[in-house]
């Protein structure tokens, strides 16, 4: 389900998404070729971020949010959060956590034609980016970031409580960092394949995107990137991209 732009009004209190994943709203995100990373520049203060091109050759479908405490608790049956709330994103989770999630969801989904799995960073990025090059989704001027970006709080808030991106994404600027699929590799960009990249083929640490709650400014932009190894933190979240078998 594709989301239309929404009322500034109605986009404070956030969504209300189904407890259950398999409820959730995926938008469809067609194939295309975007520049990934930031111009030259930007470089200085973020050198892994080398801009170029990529070419997403597979479509796919993203979900709308991301993944809540309520969802979480239907498949995992505990609520590993320290932000409490049923709408809020769920955190304090790893990428091993995540991927006794996917397991769970695709023990089912696969008999339905479908399976769960996190993005890839080129993924998420195109999908943040939702067919800009500017910084951020709606253009360059960070001033405007209060409609679109959870920054500066003190904690996370519900998903969906600012407008999405034109491409009916919620919450990629700010809220919880989100896992990404890929090993992070600081000069990756550098030689990564122009086609569906999918990260280095090892590594100690694993990549995050789109930052978090307390962020601001400049540290939310499209091409923000960071990375973890298995620690634990109310930072991160991650949200769910589906395929068809």
């Amino acid at each position: 389900m594709l989301f239309g732009l929404i009322s500034e009004a109605g986009a404070t209190e956030g969504l209300n998404p189904p407890a259950n994943v398999q409820d959730a709203d995926f938008v469809q995100i067609q194939p295309g070729t975007f520049w990934m990373g930031s111009p030259e520049a930007e470089q200085q203060r973020w050198p892994d971020e080398t801009l170029h091109e990529v070419r997403i050759t597979q479509g796919f479908e993203m979900q709308t949010t991301e993944v809540t405490q309520a969802q979480w608790e239907a498949a995992m049956h505990y609520n590993p959060a320290y932000f409490r709330g049923a709408n809020r994103p769920v955190e304090c989770i790893s990428y091993d956590d995540i991927q006794s999630f996917l397991s769970r969801l695709n023990a089912q989904a696969v008999n339905r034609g479908y399976r769960y799995r996190l993005p890839t960073e080129a993924e998420w990025e195109y999908a943040a980016r939702a067919g800009t090059q500017t910084a951020f989704s709606f253009g360059e001027d960070a001033s405007l970031l209060d409609k679109y970006a959870v920054q500066n709080r003190d904690s996370t808030a519900p998903v969906g409580s600012k407008l999405p991106n034109p491409w009916g994404l919620y919450d990629m600027h700010g809220n919880v960092f989100e896992w990404a699929s890929d090993w992070y590799g600081r000069d990756y960009y550098r030689s990564s394949p122009t086609d569906d990249p999918q990260g280095p083929a090892s590594g100690s640490y694993r990549v995050l995107r789109g930052h978090n709650w307390y962020a601001s400014g400049w540290f939310l932009r499209s091409a923000e990137r960071h990375y973890t190894g298995k620690s634990l933190s109310d930072q991160y979240g991650f949200r769910l991209v589906m395929t068809r078998l």
